[in-house]
C-alpha cells in the first residue's frame, strides 16, 4: 500500500481527513492514520490535538485519554528511532460515527485558513532532528496529563490546543508555532497544578 502524501499545512490534513471512505458508517483510527500517513509524527501530534478540541468528538468521555494514548505510543517510537508506528489492534479499531465525524469537521474548517496564514518556515532548526525529539517529549508529557485533566474544566482543551500547535509546527516547520505550543503546554500544566493544589 503506498503511503499517503504529506500535508504542510491544516487545510491539507482536514482534506485528508474529509476524503476518508465516504461510504462507511463509522470512522476508526485505523482510517485516519491511513489517510495522513503513519511516518510523520507531526500530522499525528495535530490529529489528536484537533480531536480534543473538536466540539462534538472531544466531548465524548475517554476520547481526550484514547488521543492521550495515541501520542503516547507514538512519541514513543519516535524517541526509540522507529520511521513508521505501529499501534495495538484494539486502539485502530476504536471508532466514532460518520455522522457524528462530518458534524465536526466543519467547526475545524472555517478557522484553518487563518491559521495556515500564519505559518511559514521559521526556525527550522526546531523541527530537525532534536526538536522533534524535544517535540516528542514534551507530547509525551501533555499525554501522561491528559487522563487527570478530564476531571478539571477546560484543561483538556489547553493540552489539545498545544498539541495541535506542536503538530503544526513539525508539519509546516515552523519552529515559531513549536515555541508557542511549549509556552501553552507550560501554561497549561501551571493552571492544572494550581487547580490541584
Amino acid at each position: 500500500m503506498s503511503e499517503a502524501p504529506q500535508a504542510s499545512n491544516l487545510t491539507q490534513l482536514l482534506q485528508m481527513l474529509e476524503r476518508i471512505g465516504r461510504q462507511n458508517p463509522k470512522i476508526s483510527v485505523e482510517d485516519v492514520l491511513t489517510a495522513i500517513g503513519r511516518r510523520s509524527f507531526g500530522p499525528m501530534l495535530l490529529v489528536a490535538g484537533l480531536i480534543t478540541l473538536a466540539p462534538l468528538i472531544g466531548d465524548i468521555p475517554g476520547m481526550p485519554t484514547l488521543m492521550a494514548l495515541l501520542v503516547l505510543l507514538t512519541a514513543g517510537q519516535l524517541l526509540a528511532g522507529r520511521t513508521s508506528f505501529w499501534l495495538p489492534g484494539w486502539l485502530l479499531k476504536r471508532n466514532i460515527s460518520r455522522q457524528t465525524f462530518d458534524k465536526a469537521l466543519p467547526y475545524m474548517k472555517k478557522p484553518a485558513g487563518w491559521v495556515d496564514r500564519l505559518l511559514r518556515v521559521r526556525l527550522p532548526w526546531l523541527t530537525g532532528y532534536w526538536g522533534s525529539r524535544l517535540t516528542a517529549l514534551t507530547g509525551i508529557a501533555i499525554a501522561l496529563a491528559m487522563p487527570p485533566m478530564e476531571f478539571i474544566p477546560f484543561s483538556a482543551n489547553g493540552a489539545g490546543l498545544a498539541l495541535s500547535l506542536l503538530g503544526l509546527g513539525l508539519v509546516a516547520r515552523d519552529g515559531l508555532m513549536l515555541l508557542i505550543g511549549f509556552a501553552l503546554t507550560f501554561a497549561t500544566f501551571a493552571i492544572v497544578g494550581v487547580s490541584l493544589f
